[in-house]
């Protein structure tokens, strides 16, 4: 039996500091999924919560998982509270998200992910930190070179867990979740809750209430949906003129190379593009991030590596350059837009080719889009995207600046206290 929905957050069995932090943020009215599973997250039951990205999940799970372990403390490396992410990106919107309130209450809070330097995360740990935000690959990691024990977790959360087991986390989240504490609580979030989460769920969870206050569809009445139609000799055109359109805009590419080679092509023809993709660093992808949010990069060309765990505010407008081929995966990419409220559009350019296949894809989504058949300098394709002729001057964004690389270790000469000198090879200058 499921607790009743709050109307307030005033209504909830909170920490009063965390009580406080929200009415001086000016957050008094929760979102549905909030409102829904506060109450029994609160009690410590186990939860599944599925609403639409963007609907305010990150507070719904976290704003229990910190009240619930307010006055304890960690010992070092040994966190209290887990949330999983399956990106890096997802793990630093989290992050951000909890800290503030994580402040309030005095937890720390510590994120652990691949792509930035492994040692100072396991400092982080062995300093002490309550609550950690990780992806499970960096985790493992930490827990092998015994930085980091789960035994004391008694709050799991996975967030986004349906992705967790499309991108073949499973066998790691599951070995994880086999460390935690054996009777603490276990929540799962996601935008979609199938199949690929049972067996955690079955094996996990004890009891669990379900809430889902959004159905596994698009049904954002803020949020429209466009088929563009065009021929394969005017998409490059039709495309650079919706990237030069006034404001920020989310171009999604089917692999990170097509990405690369947008961002240059739209680039050379006048607008600040950046592109975002799995083959960036992780410092690089923060810097891109950060010059979209400040408009330094007005068209970000992403894979999905950047469909789930970006929130940008205003973002208003999200371009399917190459179709998805799963509705899982059109539901997260339109979920960059038409968040918390606002409104926002999504456009999806088709080839003849494609039109079959799209339109499978969307009536699985539950999508009826409006369809336009258009070509670069269309009425159709100002109206429905903003589109505008680029100037033709070509731009450069500065690059996000590469990591150095990190110096190898160099061994010593037996019987020697003086290290090894690195041979140098034929025709290489000395560094002295």
């Amino acid at each position: 039996m499921t607790t009743p929905v709050i109307k307030m957050f005033a209504d909830a069995a909170l920490a009063p500091e965390l009580q406080a932090a929200l009415t001086a943020n000016g957050i008094t009215d929760p979102f549905p999924i909030q409102a829904a599973t506060l109450p029994d997250a609160l009690a410590g039951r186990d939860v599944l919560g599925r609403g639409r990205t963007g609907s305010g999940k990150t507070l719904a799970f976290g704003l229990p998982l910190l009240s619930r372990t307010v006055g304890r403390r960690a010992r070092p490396g040994r966190p209290l509270a887990l949330v999983l992410v399956p990106t890096r990106e997802l793990a630093q919107q989290v992050t951000t998200a909890l800290t503030p309130y994580a402040q309030a209450v005095g937890l720390r809070c510590a994120t652990v992910v691949g792509g930035l330097s492994l040692q100072r995360q396991a400092d982080t740990l062995r300093a002490g930190a309550e609550v950690v935000v990780a992806t499970p690959g960096r985790l493992h990691d930490l827990i092998n070179r015994k930085d980091c024990r789960l035994d004391q977790v008694a709050i799991t959360v996975l967030d986004e867990a349906d992705q967790m087991a499309d991108m073949g986390f499973l066998p790691q989240v599951t070995k994880l979740l086999e460390q935690v504490a054996p009777n603490g609580q276990r929540m799962l979030f996601s935008a979609t809750l199938d199949r690929g989460v049972d067996r955690l769920v079955r094996r996990f969870l004890t009891d669990p209430v379900s809430h889902a206050v959004d159905p596994g569809t698009a049904t954002v009445t803020a949020m429209t949906h466009h088929v563009l139609h065009v021929e394969l000799a005017d998409k490059p055109a039709a495309l650079t003129q919706i990237a030069a359109r006034e404001g920020r805009t989310i171009l999604f590419m089917g692999t990170k190379h097509r990405a690369d080679r947008l961002a240059r092509q739209l680039l050379a023809s006048g607008v600040r593009a950046a592109a975002l993709h799995g083959g960036k660093s992780q410092p690089q992808r923060t810097r891109i991030l950060e010059q979209f949010r400040t408009g330094q990069v007005t068209a970000l060309v992403a894979t999905d590596v950047a469909a789930r765990g970006i929130h940008v505010d205003g973002l208003d407008l999200v371009v399917n350059v190459d179709p998805p081929t799963e509705a899982k995966d059109y539901l997260h990419r339109g979920g960059r837009t038409a968040r918390a409220g606002q409104s926002g559009a999504v456009v999806t350019l088709v080839l003849p080719e494609q039109r079959r296949d799209v339109d499978r894809l969307l009536a699985t989504a539950g999508i009826k889009p409006e369809s336009t058949r258009v070509r670069p300098g269309d009425e159709e394709l100002v109206r429905v995207t903003g589109a505008r002729v680029p100037s033709g001057v070509p731009v450069t964004i500065t690059p996000p600046a590469q990591p150095a690389p990190a110096a190898a270790p160099r061994a010593a000469h037996r019987g020697s206290g003086r290290p090894r000198r690195p041979r140098r090879r034929p025709g290489q200058q000395s560094a002295r």
